[in-house]
């Protein structure tokens, strides 16, 4: 972006979401109920980015008569499709990196996400996914007895012992998340997006996972080299946290209470097309648990509503990137709808790698995209003066 900015002689603006990192409405209260929390939508956020282009039109010297793009990476990305969407009149285009916004109802299947992270796996080593996915049973196995418990957390160094059978599940899910990280990060250089990284990190971790045929001891004696590669790449940690897997604040509070509301996105694993302990999507289970957390429940046709799920072939000028390492790819478009609803894919791309800064290390596809990307964004800004012209 920062690189882009400057070719397009661009000022580049970082809006802050509601009720993320400073931007709270309620200060200390902002999370306290289901009360505080009724501004948190991405109807809201939007109008928030709508007020803030008009402020700055109006407020910096020579910027009213200039285009705007949006840009955004995740959920970012699904903003700036959705702002191109509802406030066409605003931004002459849409930039829309890793943005799944058609990872909701039955939109794609619910187990393609899964799927992405365990063809990561499987192309980073032979036998990887596979050791992955017999690593739950030998945890079952070994978690059975009390001292089956005492030995996972001594030799997966964990900070605090596992006592019970909720802990056990709580510590799949963790490796399950972390796994899941790793596809997301998985750059052809060092990184510290989530974690401090090396280059390719699944290619490191596989290293670990070599033959699924061990005892279910040397297997999580693995488990546990592998785990180290994402939690320990700085040498720093003395043991691992099974309450963290991202060492930054992404906002994960703000996001749990979306999740709840309209982010309803559904997920599923059968162990046979994945790696990981099958698990049905059952959103009677998630709505009772979001009920628990918030008081709230979930609306899961909402955002289709909004939006118009897969029906927005009406609007223009969106480019979707997608990197096919991404899992969230599955969820992104990643065919062109019309001639101005562009999708760009990144063979080797992982999580909206196209917007992090120009590395030494990009693969070539990133490269290709990035120039593809700016083609556009210069289309769309000479359309903007071209009607400029006209008016006058």
């Amino acid at each position: 972006m920062w690189d882009v900015a400057e070719e397009l002689k661009a000022m580049l603006v970082f809006a802050e979401h509601r009720y993320y990192g400073k931007s709270l409405p309620f200060g200390v209260n902002s999370f306290k109920d289901s009360r505080h929390l009724n501004f948190l939508t991405s109807e809201q956020a939007l109008a928030d980015f709508a007020e803030l282009i008009q402020h700055l039109k109006t407020t910096i010297p020579g910027a009213e008569n200039q285009p705007v793009i949006a840009i955004g990476g995740s959920y970012g990305g699904m903003l700036a499709a959705w702002f191109r969407m509802k406030f066409p009149h605003l931004v002459v285009g849409a930039l829309a990196a890793s943005a799944p916004i058609w990872q909701f109802e039955d939109l794609v299947p619910c187990g393609i996400f899964m799927e992405i992270v365990t063809t990561d796996f499987r192309k980073s080593g032979p036998n990887c996914s596979e050791c992955i996915r017999r690593s739950w049973d030998a945890i079952n196995r070994l978690a059975r007895t009390g001292p089956g418990l005492h030995w996972l957390s001594e030799v997966l160094h964990l900070c605090t012992p596992l006592t019970n059978s909720q802990d056990v599940q709580h510590l799949k899910d963790w490796i399950a998340e972390t796994w899941i990280n790793l596809a997301m990060v998985d750059y052809p250089y060092e990184s510290n997006f989530l974690q401090p990284l090396p280059a390719w990190p699944i290619k490191v971790v596989c290293q670990y996972f070599k033959n699924p045929n061990v005892s279910d001891a040397q297997l999580l004696q693995n488990i546990f080299q592998a785990l180290n590669v994402y939690y320990n790449y700085s040498g720093q940690a003395r043991c691992l946290n099974i309450s963290e897997t991202a060492t930054t604040s992404l906002g994960s509070l703000g996001w749990s209470y979306q999740a709840c509301t309209e982010m309803v996105m559904p997920f599923c694993t059968n162990g046979i097309d994945d790696m990981f302990e099958p698990s049905s999507w059952d959103l009677q289970e998630f709505s009772d648990g979001c009920f628990r957390q918030w008081g709230v429940r979930p609306r899961p046709f909402w955002i289709t509503a909004l939006y118009g799920g897969k029906n927005i072939s009406s609007h223009t000028n969106i480019i979707f990137s997608n990197g096919d390492l991404d899992p969230w790819s599955g969820g992104g478009v990643t065919k062109d709808i019309t001639d101005t609803l562009i999708a760009v894919t990144i063979s080797d791309g992982a999580h909206h790698l196209d917007l992090r800064a120009n590395n030494a290390f990009d693969p070539k596809t990133v490269l290709l995209a990035r120039s593809l990307e700016v083609k556009y964004m210069k289309q769309w800004i000479r359309d903007f003066y071209a009607r400029l012209r006209g008016k006058h």
